[in-house]
């Protein structure tokens, strides 16, 4: 999943990129509308966070772009926070916006529900090692040993796969899976996580999903 991040303060360009790097987002970088623009000559991202006061091209004629050149979707971040502000930005295509300063979580909770919106969240077929998820029909299967799981564990191993090795915290895994605004005990995850396990050793015992103490977990293919 490839974010587009464009902000010319470096700061708030790096600490984006942290955030949603450990969240597991693959990050791509502009300082400015004009090198945003130059990346969709090679890659097309998944969704695009814009800073709104940019020198040169702002946020608002970058949007009304990448929304007519690739129909990406558009988080707006502003230090303004006026009702007519938030209308140019809608009115220039964005599904979002937030004001600055606003807390990471935040960014990542609305990342999450304009890419749940375009139905974006994880590709259709994820493959890792042996081990392939069909996002269409719910299948994941080794060879011809296919199963169907419940929705939630799917959904789980589906955010699981689309980074291997990758380690996802237990606050990402609940929030992608459940929802931001998920009230239920942390326990349901440590439910979730043990079927799948159970399920994945007698489907393909290479595939498996690791603890890392205090933080959450990653999947993994094990060597032989």
């Amino acid at each position: 999943m490839k974010i587009l991040v464009v902000d010319d303060d470096p700061h708030i360009l790096g600490l984006v990129n942290i955030h949603l790097t450990q969240a597991g987002y693959t990050v791509l970088k502009a300082a400015n509308g004009k090198n945003a623009l130059a990346l969709l000559d090679n890659e097309i991202p998944d969704l695009a966070v814009i800073d709104v006061m940019m020198p040169g091209m702002d946020g608002y004629t970058l949007t009304r772009k990448l929304r007519a050149e690739a129909d990406v979707p558009v988080l707006l971040l502003t230090a303004k926070g006026e009702l007519e502000d938030k209308e140019k930005g809608f009115l220039a295509g964005s599904d979002d916006y937030l004001v600055k300063p606003f807390e990471p979580k935040e960014l990542l909770f609305r990342i999450n529900a304009i890419l749940r919106r375009y139905d974006k969240t994880v590709d259709i077929i994820i493959e890792v090692g042996p081990l392939t998820i069909n996002r269409q029909s719910y299948e994941v299967s080794v060879g011809k040993k296919v199963i169907l799981l419940p929705l939630k564990e799917f959904e789980l191993l589906s955010v699981l796969a689309s980074r291997p090795n990758q380690v996802f915290t237990r606050e990402i895994l609940l929030e992608r899976v459940w929802g931001y605004d998920y009230e239920g005990e942390e326990q349901t995850l440590n439910v979730h996580i043990k079927r799948l396990r159970d399920k994945l050793k007698k489907l393909a015992d290479i595939i498996v999903i690791s603890t890392v103490r205090g933080v959450g977990y990653k999947l993994e293919v094990m060597q032989k």
